[in-house]
């Protein structure tokens, strides 16, 4: 059975049809950046559905441009040769996947060094790359883009920090508004005279004068760049957090004032060993955590964000048409793995027709999730029987994926465990489940067994495999099945309803057309 349909005429209602399947779209799936900053110099490679785009290749090298450029005025003369080194690698590269030449930016530190205009010449002579220096104000609306391609809708200020300074740009309504670049990269705070006090108190000022300038905000703060992440996965050490994904990891205002008196208490070098940081890093997250305590202090936002997506997103999102910005990401990612790995790929649809009479009430999952665990029910299959469960919640938990909460990675990961295992007791993801509630975990569980259920009848011919009743209050299950799936339902079938019952709280199970 070919269950793919017509893509062109396929309808999921208010999801729309796949993008990535569009010209306009395939033209995006893969695409190079390089992002020579004043710390690192990185080049990415996104590859896969334009809106949700996997990481082909992603690598940097820590090459210091900007260390010394307070001082001195100039790049770091061995940050130098190592960027140039990274670059005409990363060029070779780029040429070996066929997709050169790389869309090349610079930021702070070549854009304020002296010699900035001659590292730009000698890398075009010696590599043929052309290196664009965007101003301030670009940058942090390019950061901000970023995280509008993982956050449709995004709303509140978006702080991206460097090595040599920190950008600001507000966002309203899923659009970038106001912007402003400072001077308040750790790497230039290490020139601040006056030690501590004197560090605090130009920090305040200079926070002060973004507060003025921005007006209040009393939204979320998003948080870009190395330093942040770093602070973020010390945040996760600390409070012994089990779920190490730091994209879409939230911090209260109380947590994160928490972890920066930690750092300012530790002993950096066993904090750097325990969490994983390099030194070069490291060595920046205790001037940065000022800066943030300070940023909170006067903003006072509502929560704390750590988004992974920045300037190298925002400039993916720069070539998308609005149709393809305004799709969601999640869906979009999730219709990318069912046509690359599925069995079956298109009875995705089918199957969220066939569920989704049991998420109708009040405090029914999303559909979008619903959706999502439809669509990637299947794509796990290549691994072996007694781990897919395993598989699937690693993959739906770990994954490099955008618009989910890690309340909602976890709930897919449940709803997938449970695709392919009735019980998840004493499993090895316990602590976890403890991420949601019992009454969401308990909506997965009952998502993953209605999908367990439904994955019997995939040779069905019918459009439609048959449809849920739900009556809560009768605590009565009834499922009508479609001709073309009748000699479908056997007693493996019939034990996989009764387990989805049982979830349900059903006493009476009832099968019609059977």
């Amino acid at each position: 059975m070919d269950a793919s349909g017509d893509a062109a005429t396929e309808d999921w209602g208010p999801f729309g049809r796949p993008l990535f399947e569009d010209p306009s779209a395939r033209a995006l799936s893969r695409v190079g950046v390089l992002d020579v900053g004043s710390n690192s110099v990185r080049m990415v490679v996104f590859d896969g559905a334009a809106r949700s785009p996997a990481y082909f290749f992603n690598e940097k090298v820590m090459a210091g441009l900007g260390a010394g450029l307070a001082e001195t005025g100039r790049l770091n003369p061995e940050g130098r040769i190592r960027a140039l080194s990274a670059i005409k690698r990363f060029q070779l590269l780029a040429e070996g996947m066929r997709i050169a030449p790389l869309t090349a930016v610079a930021t702070a530190a070549v854009r304020e060094a002296e010699d900035g205009p001659a590292f730009r010449e000698e890398l075009q002579r010696e590599t043929g790359l052309r290196l664009w220096v965007i101003d301030g104000e670009e940058e942090a609306r390019l950061s901000a883009q970023g995280v509008l391609l993982g956050w449709p809708g995004a709303y509140g200020l978006v702080c991206d920090i460097g090595g040599s300074s920190m950008e600001l740009a507000e966002l309203r309504d899923g659009r970038v508004g106001k912007r402003i670049s400072t001077k308040l990269g750790p790497q230039r705070l290490k020139t601040i005279k006056g030690g501590k006090k004197g560090l605090k108190n130009h920090i305040a000022v200079e926070v002060a004068a973004l507060a003025e300038t921005m007006g209040s905000q009393k939204d979320r703060l998003f948080l870009v760049g190395g330093s942040w992440r770093a602070l973020a996965r010390i945040d996760m050490d600390r409070r012994g957090y089990p779920l190490t994904v730091l994209h879409e990891y939230r911090m209260s205002r109380k947590s994160v004032l928490a972890t920066i008196d930690y750092i300012q208490d530790s002993k950096i070098e066993d904090l750097r060993l325990r969490c994983g940081l390099s030194e070069s890093r490291m060595a920046l997250v205790p001037l940065a955590s000022l800066v943030l305590k300070e940023l909170i202090r006067q903003l006072k936002p509502y929560d704390i964000a750590i988004s992974s997506y920045g300037i190298r997103e925002g400039m993916l999102y720069e070539q998308m048409p609005q149709r393809l910005r305004d799709r969601d990401p999640l869906i979009e990612a999730c219709r990318f793995a069912e046509a690359k790995d599925a069995r079956m790929p298109g009875f995705g649809r089918r199957l969220y027709d066939f569920v989704l009479p049991l998420f109708s009430g009040r405090k029914a999952a999303p559909h979008r999730l619903v959706k999502a665990a439809c669509l990637l029910h299947d794509v796990s299959w290549r691994a072996h029987p007694d781990y897919r469960h395993e598989v699937c919640f690693d993959e739906a938990t770990r994954a490099n994926l955008g618009g989910m909460t890690h309340s909602e990675r976890v709930f897919l990961g449940v709803a997938l465990l449970h695709r392919y295992k009735n019980s998840r007791v004493n499993s090895r993801f316990d602590p976890l489940f403890k991420l949601i509630d019992d009454d969401f975990l308990k909506q997965a569980e009952i998502l993953g067994k209605a999908m367990r259920f439904g994955a019997m009848l995939t040779a069905s011919k019918d459009e439609k495999m048959g449809s849920f009743k739900y009556f809560p209050k009768k605590q009565r299950l009834e499922v009508r099945l479609a001709p073309g799936t009748r000699g479908l339902f056997g007693e493996v079938a019939e034990a996989r309803l009764n387990s989805l019952g049982s979830a349900l709280g059903a006493t009476d199970i009832v099968v019609i057309g059977r």
